[in-house]
């Protein structure tokens, strides 16, 4: 079967294996800055105001996490895009939360966001008998031409693969040292303002062995947007973090119970020191958690690979459901699909991917043992 994303492998020092990825995704990260452009002018941010706002972010970025400023740089110089550019693609959530949810007179029924639905298991929930993380990743259906599968060895740090818009640092990711990671979008009622944005967070999570590891860096550091984090880990450990904007007084990691973790896009815990706008933005995450909770949360008996495959191709309350198609009744641009959906195994080094909608796409297994040894 031929791949809908290109895979991608970079290698060197933080700089040569930056410039590399820009060379190697040049034409999927110039797809991702037209998308991104168009997506930024539906919320009214012209791209020029984007990349304003994108560069208020640097300072902090340049002081707490210098190495990425210097891999935003790297795939610039790649890709033949300016850095602003760059930078205002990885600082997407601010620029998106600046626009349209800072405060809620900014949101209206008529702004949506589709995001992402998650799981953790622990080893004695898995038929594998190891630790499983896994997710679909709902954006603009316009942007699934920009995705690459990127494929990082490196000698200052874990290996890494990650399935990504081509320009952004990271997002699903597994990991050398045995580390799995999903991501949600969260939206608080203070997002956009001062502090590392979300993409350099998720970026910066991945250099992480331990669960632990992940809750000890978004504590300390200070945090433009809310953000929730899904960690699994060769050894059996499990965590889910939710993160509103902030500093440690806004990380909250959620136990799992019964040895399952799952989230989508809105609080399970009240944020701190502000609201929760799920219900006015992303408004299809309640049904989608109740799915998840129901088809692989509340499951006691160890779930095949096959069975959370099935979990994630489920179309309850459509076409907004766990498996996202694309609403007809929206413009072409503002049209949301399930872009991948994925299932890590941080021991094994395995992972699973549908490049589209899991419920129509094969599932590709990709074994990583080799890149990804430890």
């Amino acid at each position: 079967m031929a791949e809908r994303y290109r895979r991608i492998r970079i290698s060197g020092d933080v700089g040569e294996r930056s410039v590399e990825y820009g060379r190697e995704a040049r034409a999927e990260i110039h797809h991702t800055r037209r998308g991104y452009e168009q997506a930024f002018l539906a919320k009214g941010v012209t791209w020029a105001r984007a990349t304003e706002i994108a560069r208020e972010y640097l300072p902090v970025v340049q002081e707490r996490l210098p190495q990425l400023v210097t891999e935003i740089e790297g795939i610039a110089a790649g890709s033949g895009l300016p850095v602003d550019d760059i930078l205002a693609m990885n600082c997407r959530t601010e620029i998106l939360w600046r626009a349209a949810a800072t405060s809620a007179a900014g949101i209206t029924s008529a702004t949506h966001f589709a995001e992402c639905s998650s799981f953790a298991l622990e080893p004695d929930r898995t038929a594998a008998g190891t630790s499983l993380v896994g997710q679909n990743w709902d954006w603009l259906d316009v942007l699934a031409d920009g995705v690459v599968l990127l494929e990082v060895d490196r000698p200052d740090g874990p290996n890494y693969v990650t399935i990504v818009e081509a320009g952004l640092l990271a997002k699903t990711a597994l990991t050398g040292a045995g580390l799995a990671l999903g991501i949600n979008t969260l939206a608080s009622s203070v997002d956009g303002g001062p502090g590392v944005p979300f993409h350099f967070l998720i970026r910066a999570a991945i250099d992480c062995a331990h669960a632990a590891d992940v809750v000890e860096l978004l504590a300390s550091l200070p945090r433009a947007s809310s953000g929730n984090f899904v960690v699994g880990t060769a050894d059996g450990a499990v965590l889910n973090i939710e993160t509103g904007a902030g500093d440690a007084r806004t990380v909250q990691p959620v136990i799992a119970e019964n040895g399952a973790v799952v989230h989508t896009n809105h609080f399970v815990r009240q944020p701190v020191g502000a609201y929760d706008l799920a219900p006015l933005a992303m408004a299809d995450s309640f049904v989608r958690y109740g799915r998840m909770t129901r088809l692989i949360a509340s499951r006691l008996d160890p779930l095949e690979i096959q069975e959370l495959q099935s979990a994630l191709a489920d179309h309850a309350d459509a076409p907004s459901g766990v498996c996202c198609h694309p609403d007809e009744r929206s413009p072409r641009a503002a049209q949301w699909a399930t872009l991948f959906g994925a299932v890590l195994n941080p021991a094994r080094r395995e992972l699973h991917v549908a490049e589209g909608n899991p419920c129509e796409t094969p599932w590709v297994r990709y074994d990583y043992s080799g890149l990804l040894s430890s």
